[in-house]
């Protein structure tokens, strides 16, 4: 695979026109989504299949089914394949990955026979990082990436990406950027990677559907619009009910929204501190907010930001590719890697 640090000199003569294309796989709890990428990041093709989240072997048949559908229409080279989970610094093996039954699953040993190519696996944090990074936000006045960037994404959980240097930063064992599972609340909230009080119990999906229950069984009447939005059951509540009716003016929605961005600028204030980009991109579903996140998180970076009054805070963007990321970026990733 030659150097596993995917560098900004890969990266700029992949965007000067290596010629063929690249699948990108990404691979999530519930769904695959598979794509034909071009080396400008564009999809060509697409397509998806169900995951089957519980049966390893089938989760490879399925993706192989995936590439043999998008060949029928496209020539191809390489295949990147993002997973929610704990990838080796080679780029070849899962070793843990919490929604699927995958433990040290040598994932590119089994697919690399069965599609006759090239594959690089990698964290699909760390894909849709790359992807914004080349192709999204991070991208400056003149089209060209920045050389630094964080990626924040927001769903259920807490996701990151670290690019430095114009190289995405991966660790010593392919498991650097976990920023949700770095505790912020010390003897704080319990969270699943066994610890408690981490960003990702603040900072997500899943923390803003908790205060939204939270608020509608304490018969708080400001949330009379809420509960009547979910049939008066708490336990229907989910995200984009939450942002819906937030974006329709409801204020209850909207502080909702507004807390869960006061601690996302919080923790940017911190990762801040550590990283140094250039730029913070934000995705995931609960970015689907926009402003009645962002605007809450971006007071509460600049209140919380160290040495403020002497420097400015880095701008924070939604993520411009959207749930097409993961895609993207394990595709180009593939092409570059």
């Amino acid at each position: 695979m030659g150097d596993q640090r995917t560098t900004a000199a890969s990266a700029a003569a992949a965007a000067g026109g290596v010629p063929g294309n690249a699948i990108g796989i990404d691979i999530g709890g519930t769904k695959i989504g598979a794509g034909v990428v071009d080396h400008r990041g564009e999809i060509l093709a697409q397509t998806r299949r169900e995951t089957p989240a519980s049966h390893p072997d089938a989760i490879t048949e399925a993706v192989a089914d995936a590439v043999e559908e998008l060949a029928t229409t496209h020539e191809f080279g390489p295949v990147g394949v993002g997973v929610a989970g704990f990838v080796d610094a080679a780029r070849s093996s899962v070793v843990f990955a919490p929604n699927l039954a995958w433990r040290d699953e040598p994932l590119r040993a089994r697919l690399e026979p069965l599609l006759g190519r090239r594959v690089v696996v990698e964290n699909d944090a760390n894909a849709a990082a790359w992807a914004e990074y080349r192709f999204g936000g991070g991208l400056d006045e003149h089209g060209l990436p920045v050389d630094d960037l964080l990626m924040l994404t927001v769903g259920t959980g807490l996701g990151a990406g670290i690019v430095s240097g114009g190289v995405l930063q991966r660790g010593a064992n392919g498991a650097a950027a976990e920023l949700g599972h770095v505790r912020a609340v010390p003897d704080g909230r319990a969270c699943g990677c066994g610890n408690a009080g981490c960003w990702e119990q603040y900072v997500s999906g899943n923390a803003l559907v908790r205060e939204a229950r939270d608020l509608l069984r304490s018969g708080d009447p400001s949330a009379e619009q809420l509960l009547r939005a979910v049939g008066g059951d708490p336990e229907a509540v989910d995200g984009p009910t939450v942002t819906r009716l937030a974006q329709g003016g409801d204020p209850a929605a909207a502080r909702l929204l507004a807390e869960v961005g006061r601690w996302l600028g919080e923790a940017v204030a911190s990762f801040v501190a550590v990283l140094d980009p250039e730029v913070v991109v934000v995705g995931g579903g609960v970015s689907h907010a926009g402003e009645l996140l962002l605007a809450p998180a971006r007071a509460s970076l600049a209140a919380n930001l160290p040495g403020r009054t002497h420097r400015r805070p880095p701008p924070l963007r939604t993520a411009r590719r959207g749930n097409a990321a993961g895609i993207v970026g394990a595709a180009d990733l593939a092409r570059t890697a």
